[in-house]
């Protein structure tokens, strides 16, 4: 093997916006395709809103335009309007904005000065527009690149800021790592963030597409609209200078948090998420003054939501999803302490002022004390049992890098594909990553653990085994992978696992699916090849596409199985361009009502359901 040379000319600097188009993982996490609600295109636009917020919040205007027509996306908004003579910096020069200065722009989103720029680096068109005092001063730009400058003119405009921009998916470098060719917007999930900004700035009202958004009560319409099982007392609701909390119990297990700062949804918490639940579950135990009581009991089945606001908010990365932050501002209270003093004050008042409430929440508390002891007796063995069965067998095939390890910059990529069957799990075992996907091997069906109580995840190996691999018992504050993917076969039998997989969730670690971190591997049905191509289909549509692409005589393999899909080919269905379809709870999903209606007992209504909605595979029926 020739040496490799080390010299000078090896030395590169990356000049302007081209780092972004190198590493655009460092400013806007991952690229995607548009199906994940936490893919780049999502990300890109609301960098762009979170500046419109931030003049919201400085009280310079009210509403927020959205506008996304195929894969464009613009934004309008009614503040100040950037500053004209130095527009174009401002959006095109690393590290340049006006929010450096906390008396523009106090307690703001954006801090750093590269969000908009990184949205410009990777468009392939980026316009804007800047309206202020009858003055309007426009630039275009592709990607990254001025290519036009208009003089500044009149205008009868408000003021404010318009910004166009396309995402780029043309890469012009070879090392330019750009967004997936099929790309597209999901209006849903641009739906969620919106309404996750009016929840948290009221008297905002945004536009998408003509559709109106606003909210009156902040955190108490943000839990009406998201908590999918019925609370068992009304939402708390409490607010005070820079805090504002919301809360109840429901009866499904676990927890369940929102948290935001500063109007930014921290999806993976923080200083205050942790703060908010350890201080909670300490204040009701003062409260109630039982010294025997546990925490874990108190925080059973609790929905709550904290938006506190920072100066200056110290994220763990870019895309701003878990608050760094130990301090509320310089020279200020710990955020620990502001929490803690404001819960143990407001939420002790307001139980002594409600006893109704106080009463339902000691029953609540009371019976997941009752049901904790019940299992207690076997948690213990059952334990011992999984870590070893799924953390020292073939069962599990780990990865090298886990998502609770907030060191790695990796940790987002990590993934466990839940397969059946011996052949299947060798194919993805075979040709994954080891360091990023790990993988976990099922033994026949799952037990329909719907109605069960949470002591079948102990008795029953699989899920025991599957939950010690997932390190899910104790909240998601331990998750060992970002991505849990059930990758099965796409006939009855594998159908049939999925429901199994996603009840055993859903009854048990419904915030496993809250959190975006259920995915459905898609993998393809049909290979269709000539002497020059080979096409793998997904569907029927694009089945036909392939057939009509690759004329003459082209040859159709259709795959019955995982099994059946070399490890060769294999890798190509879960590397960069792999397929996924997100599992996403919302407002109308009651969880009891669909396990019960889908997983229940086998009532005419579902057999009418499985009939209105059968497929027939023509080719083998």
């Amino acid at each position: 093997m020739p040496e490799q040379q080390y010299s000078d000319d090896a030395i590169i600097t990356l000049e302007g916006l081209t780092h972004v188009r190198r590493r655009p993982g460092m400013y806007i996490g991952k690229l995607g395709d548009g199906n994940a609600a936490d893919d780049g295109i999502y990300l890109l636009t609301k960098e762009v809103i979170d500046n419109s917020i931030d003049e919201f919040r400085m009280h310079f205007g009210n509403k927020i335009e959205i506008h996304i027509n195929d894969r464009t996306v613009t934004v309008r908004d009614y503040g100040r309007g950037i500053p004209q003579g130095k527009m174009i910096d401002a959006v095109s020069k690393l590290n340049t904005g006006g929010k450096y200065d906390d008396a523009n722009f106090k307690k703001a989103v954006g801090l750093n000065g590269v969000g908009t720029k990184a949205v410009n680096a990777l468009s392939r068109y980026f316009s804007v527009a800047s309206f202020r005092d009858g003055k309007v001063k426009r630039a275009d730009f592709e990607r990254g690149v001025l290519v036009k400058e208009y003089d500044l003119a009149d205008t009868d405009e408000p003021n404010g800021t318009f910004i166009s921009f396309t995402p780029d998916c043309e890469p012009q470098h070879p090392q330019e790592h750009l967004f997936d060719p099929n790309f597209h917007f999901k209006e849903e999930f641009v739906e969620r963030m919106l309404q996750n900004y009016v929840f948290l700035n009221r008297g905002l009202t945004m536009v998408l597409n003509g559709k109106k958004y606003s909210a009156k009560n902040g955190l108490l319409d943000l839990l009406n609209a998201y908590n999918t099982a019925e609370p068992l007392y009304p939402i708390v609701h409490l607010e005070g200078d820079d805090i504002e909390i919301a809360f109840t119990h429901t009866n499904q297990y676990g927890e369940d948090y929102y948290s935001f700062v500063n109007g930014q949804h921290t999806i993976q918490g923080g200083t205050h998420q942790s703060a908010f639940r350890e201080f909670f579950a300490k204040t009701i135990k003062e409260f109630y003054n039982r010294n025997g009581m546990e925490l874990s009991d108190i925080r059973a089945g609790l929905v709550a939501a904290i938006s506190i606001q920072v100066q200056d908010p110290v994220f763990e990365s870019q895309t701003k999803i878990k608050l760094g932050s130990k301090d509320m501002a310089p020279n200020g209270p710990s955020v620990a302490k502001y929490i803690s003093d404001f819960i143990s004050k407001e939420v002790d008042n307001y139980l002594h002022r409600n006893p109704e409430t106080a009463d339902m929440m000691l029953k609540k508390i009371l019976e997941a004390e009752k049901e904790r002891k019940a299992i207690a007796g076997v948690t213990k063995a059952a334990r011992e049992s999984a870590k070893k069965v799924a953390l020292h067998n073939k069962k599990l095939r780990d990865c090298r890098i886990h998502f609770n390890d907030a060191r790695n910059d990796r940790r987002d990529e990590t993934c466990i594909f839940i397969t059946e069957g011996l052949s299947a799990s060798g194919s993805i075992t075979a040709t994954r990553n080891p360091d990023t996907q790990a993988v976990f091997s099922l033994r026949g069906k799952p037990y329909n653990s719907f109605g069960q109580k949470k002591d079948i995840v102990y008795t029953n190996e699989e899920f025991n085994c599957l939950q010690a691999a997932l390190n899910i018992e104790d909240g998601l504050d331990g998750l060992r992978y970002n991505k849990v993917i059930i990758a099965t076969d796409a006939d009855v039998d594998g159908m049939h696992i999925r429901m199994l997989l996603l009840t055993f969730f859903l009854q048990f670690f419904p915030e496993l699916i809250k959190r975006g971190h259920v995915f459905i591997l898609q993998t393809p049905l049909f290979r269709v090849k000539n002497k020059k191509s080979i096409r793998y289909c997904y569907n029927e549509e694009e089945r036909l596409d392939a057939l009509e692409s690759l004329k003459p005589s082209p040859e159709i393999t259709r795959f019955k199985g995982l099994g059946e899909i070399s490890p060769e080919e294999f890798k190509g269905f879960i590397g960069e361009g792999m397929r996924l379809d997100q599992v996403t709870l919302r407002k109308e999903d009651s969880v009891s009502q669909l396990l019960s209606f889908y997983m229940g007992d086998n009532t005419p209504e579902r057999q009418n359901f499985i009939l209105d909605n059968l497929i027939v595979d023509e080719e083998n029926s």
